[in-house]
This record gives C-alpha cells, sequence and structure tokens, in this order.
C-alpha cells in the first residue's frame, strides 16, 4: 500500500471523476485508475463503483476513506512539523476570487506579489468563480482563501472578514423616467425590465430576497457575470440594474445612480476561509499576509458566516 494510492482514492472520491481526480493530482488519468486498481487488489474489495455514470464510492471504499484521510493528513503533521522546526514555508495555497471585483481597495495583483516575494518557496493557484463556488471549494478543500461577496444565506463553517462595505444603487439611463429621482424604494422597479449578475452571485441573491419580501418576482431580462458589462446594458436603456456603488461611479457619465431606502441594501466583499480543517503552514501564512494588508483599510471586523451569506 503506497501513499499515492491514497491520495488518488481520496481525490477520486471527493471528485465523483478519475479525469478531474488526475488533474487535481496533476498526474494522467491512467496512473490514478491502475494504482487504484492495484490498492483493490491488494485490499481484495473494490473501493469505487465504476459502472455509472459517475464514480461511486463502495462501502469497502467508504470504510476505507477515514483512515486514508487520516493517513494523509498525518504524513503532512510530519512535514508540517519539521518545516516548523526549521523555520521554513513551503508547498503550495490555493486562492479563490469572485469574478469581476471591481473595488479600487483591492489590490489583487500588489497582494499576491508582495506575498510571493517574502514566500518565494510557495506555489500560488489562483482561480475565479463565483461565490457559491467558491464557497463550495473553500468546503470540499479545494481553495485555502477565497474573496467572496457577501449576501443573506448562512453558511456555518466558514469565516471571513469584511475588507468592501458599499451601498448597493439603483442604477439607469440617463433617459430613463427615475433618471431624476434621488431615492427609490424597490417597489419603484416593481414592474420593470431589469438587467442583472447571474444566479450563484450573491447580489442576484440580494435582488431576489429583497423582491421576494416586497411580494413580486424580479423580471431579468437580461444577465451577465461582470457587473460593469450589466451597467453597459443599464447605459443602452436595456433595463434597470442593482449595482455596487463603485461601479456606478466608474460609469456616472453613462448612467444615472439613485440611492436605494427600502430596502436598503449594501455589497459586502470578505476574505474568506474554512474554519473547521487545519491549514498547511503555506495556507496559514497566507492568510495571515491577506489579512493584514485587504483589512488594513477595511472597516467591517471579522465574522462568521453564519450571518452573512454569498454572492
Amino acid at each position: 500500500m503506497e501513499l499515492r494510492q491514497l491520495q488518488y482514492l481520496v481525490a477520486v472520491a471527493e471528485e465523483a471523476s478519475f479525469t478531474r481526480a488526475a488533474a487535481k493530482a496533476h498526474v494522467a488519468q491512467p496512473g490514478v485508475s491502475a494504482q487504484i486498481r492495484r490498492l483493490e487488489r491488494e485490499l481484495g474489495q473494490a473501493l469505487l463503483d465504476r459502472s455509472a455514470g459517475t464514480v461511486r464510492v463502495t462501502e469497502a471504499g467508504a470504510a476505507v476513506l477515514p483512515y486514508a484521510r487520516a493517513a494523509l493528513a498525518a504524513v503532512a503533521g510530519i512535514r508540517d512539523a519539521v518545516d516548523a522546526l526549521a523555520g521554513l514555508v513551503h508547498g503550495h495555497v490555493t486562492v479563490g476570487i469572485v469574478g469581476s471585483i471591481s473595488s479600487p481597495g483591492l489590490d489583487l495583483p500588489g497582494l499576491l506579489a508582495g506575498f510571493h516575494h517574502s514566500h518565494p518557496g510557495v506555489e500560488i493557484t489562483l482561480s475565479e468563480a463565483d461565490s457559491q463556488s467558491l464557497v463550495d471549494g473553500l468546503r470540499a478543500g479545494r481553495l485555502d482563501v477565497a474573496l467572496v461577496a457577501l449576501g443573506a444565506t448562512p453558511l456555518p463553517g466558514i469565516a471571513a472578514e469584511v475588507i468592501v462595505d458599499e451601498p448597493l444603487m439603483v442604477a439607469v439611463s440617463p433617459a430613463d423616467p427615475l433618471a431624476d429621482r434621488a431615492a427609490v424604494s424597490l417597489d419603484a422597479i416593481r414592474d420593470r425590465v431589469l438587467v442583472s449578475l447571474p444566479r450563484g452571485t450573491g447580489l442576484r441573491a440580494y435582488l431576489d430576497d429583497a423582491c421576494l419580501s416586497m411580494g413580486f418576482q424580479p423580471r431579468i431580462s437580461l444577465e451577465a457575470g461582470d457587473p460593469h458589462l450589466v451597467a453597459e446594458f443599464v447605459s443602452r436603456g436595456l433595463g434597470v440594474g442593482l449595482l455596487p456603488e463603485s461601479v456606478t461611479r466608474a460609469h456616472a457619465a453613462q448612467l444615472r445612480a439613485i440611492t436605494l431606502t427600502r430596502p436598503a441594501l449594501r455589497g459586502r466583499i470578505a476574505l474568506a476561509w474554512r474554519t473547521e480543517a487545519p491549514a498547511s503552514p503555506a495556507a496559514r501564512a497566507f492568510l495571515g499576509h491577506a489579512r493584514a494588508q485587504l483589512t488594513r483599510r477595511a472597516k467591517g471586523t471579522a465574522t462568521a458566516l453564519g450571518t452573512h451569506g454569498i454572492r
């Protein structure tokens, strides 16, 4: 029995796919399949059911998995202990970011460059997704740290520090009937065609939940994953948008931003991480660096995502 066999077994079980597991382990798929079959022959039991469209863990596999994870964690703990004694930090850290972060206070290239300069032995992997996918990645262990946009859905087990907190504004084109209004309630756009970010984003969840609380369903005509593209659609008169104040400021010449008074909604971006699982030295070092750099100018304080959700 080899550690890499246990590593591949855990990866396939978590990904429910030999292809994704191989990509996660940075090896060819045939190698993953061959090593797991050798492990199964040694144990005399099938650990994975390959008959369905997706790979599933068998009863024997489910019994083996806790021990496989414990063995891998023990080996990682040995390496961490040696690194700690030697004062070294190396390894790999995976970072996720919500798509199209637009706040001028978030210097992501500077953040990553500063960490790389301080810890050249740590490999950094960066990926972009909507906040729901990022939180799923944190929970599954695919990500160590993520920048997510908070919404209203409770997410226990995820801790966060708010680094951007700004009002959400109603955005309209200069020719829109609401363009001269200084403030409106959400009821003012009850019957209007809307442009929005897609489902899975916190801003969309805010919009859907707020409309539901006022007794109507939003009429979404166009969806775009980039809030700046939403602003462009709004400026061309294709609908009304709900956007962070920083985005409306960036497009002030093309659209009108109106204060939303009932309900008053805010957009929040937070640095998030999983609270229950032990982090690697590389992940702990990056989290400490990011918290120091990103929360220095933040007005928010650390909070658990039991009271906040995602974008």
